[in-house]
């Protein structure tokens, strides 16, 4: 998910007038045959005559006439491997599920020493001013690679690699040229590769761009750190679309696909050709992956579970221990969908938990106490398209959300 997209509410315009005369002919007939009371029941049924328009962008389910969905998905969350917990050590023992993460304490606060971890997508561009220092923000990202920004000299900028109709975006003269500008950065390869709205490359398309892009990158910086993946969710049909994407990589260079950092999206969207959700990935004959429905846009525990079950693929292909940084998450639903203010703050509070305290020795990274994730990055500062997860609104004031991310920052 990035900006600028479409809007997924929009619905066809009609002639009101005829509109209208049908109503009237409409409740003259309910009068006439069944009284008052059906009279009623046509104005209530009445909207629902105007359809909503295809969308270019379905990851939200359109309004139907029904209500919403709101059945969390059947499919059981993996276990977890031993779990231990550095710094603010709530009671775990090895072996526990990661579905029995204990919640956040009532009293939360991200440690000032921690508060590096946290980023912030900015839709509106890092060459914007933000009041970042209330939010005491580590990290942003903007789904572009400039060499300057207007950041706070505190605030990190990891640029991205987009991949467009086949291509770099920028080219890879433009990302060696920044590269050289900044060095030591980390770089996010691509942007949702796959999602057919988003980068939409097959695995094929994504390896010859990666080395495209990584030996671009390293010839300006080789210091750089690049972070492979950019997937929407790691659900087991995108790490199969992964895994193809290695061999695709291994045929096409004779190596193995070289990253210092891996970074991957955690949503739980509906993968099921042409329905809403994140679809299914460019090249790949499935018809159906995970069938979540709009609560488990929420769902904490598929939450952590899946970030579990991406550890694994990751020492199960050679990248055990890398840095794993969640470039994206959040949730894209509407607030009258089931997710009002006060859920969201909880799920950014225990979102955030999960990522500072839980560890693995086997799956973690090494360097950083076990942790299984280093850096993590929520969707977003402001977007009108998915305003549930905004922190400020469109007149830049703090919404509810955002209000309670500096409350988990103060001191």
């Amino acid at each position: 998910m990035t900006g600028p997209l479409h809007s997924i509410h929009t619905r066809q315009r009609k002639p009101y007038g005829l509109l209208l005369a049908g109503f009237l002919i409409v409740a003259g007939i309910a009068l006439m045959v069944v009284g008052a009371p059906s009279l009623r029941l046509v104005m209530a049924e009445l909207p629902l005559a105007v359809a909503p328009s295809p969308t270019p962008e379905p990851l939200v389910p359109t309004r139907t006439a029904g209500a919403m969905p709101l059945v969390p998905s059947t499919q059981t969350p993996s276990d977890s491997t031993s779990i231990i917990v550095p710094g603010l050590t709530p009671t775990l023992t090895p072996g526990m599920a990661a579905t029995s993460v204990l919640p956040s304490p009532a009293r939360f606060v991200v440690p000032a020493d921690e508060r590096f971890r946290l980023g912030i997508s900015l839709p509106g561009g890092a060459n914007a001013i933000y009041d970042l220092g209330a939010l005491q923000a580590g990290w942003v990202m903007d789904w572009a690679a400039r060499s300057t920004t207007a950041l706070p000299p505190d605030v990190v900028y990891m640029p991205t690699v987009r991949m467009t109709d086949g291509k770099l975006r920028p080219t890879a003269a433009i990302l060696k040229a920044v590269a050289q500008a900044c060095p030591g950065s980390t770089w996010l390869i691509s942007n949702e590769p796959d999602v057919r709205w988003q980068d939409n490359v097959t695995p094929a398309t994504y390896a010859r761009l990666y080395h495209e892009a990584y030996t671009a990158i390293k010839t300006g910086d080789p210091t750089a750190i690049v972070a492979a993946g950019g997937i929407a969710q790691p659900t087991p049909l995108r790490l199969r679309y992964l895994d193809l994407v290695l061999e695709a990589y291994r045929t096409a260079f004779g190596a193995e696909l070289p990253a210092q950092a891996w970074h991957i999206h955690n949503y739980m969207l509906r993968e099921e050709r042409d329905s809403w959700g994140v679809d299914i990935p460019p090249g790949m004959p499935d018809n159906t992956g995970m069938l979540f429905d709009v609560d488990d846009s929420g769902n904490l525990d598929v939450f952590r579970s899946q970030i579990y079950d991406f550890r694994r693929w990751m020492a199960s292909r050679g990248y055990g221990g890398q840095p794993l940084i969640i470039s994206e998450f959040g949730v894209p639903m509407p607030e009258d969908y089931g997710f009002p203010p006060e859920r969201m703050a909880e799920f950014l509070r225990e979102t955030w938990y999960f990522f500072l305290t839980v560890a693995d020795p086997a799956l973690g990274d090494p360097h950083d106490g076990g942790r299984l994730v280093q850096r993590w990055c929520w969707f977003s500062m402001y977007y009108e398209v998915y305003p549930t997860g905004n922190l400020i609104d469109a007149h830049g004031q703090w919404t509810p959300l955002g209000q309670a991310w500096i409350s988990y920052v103060g001191d």
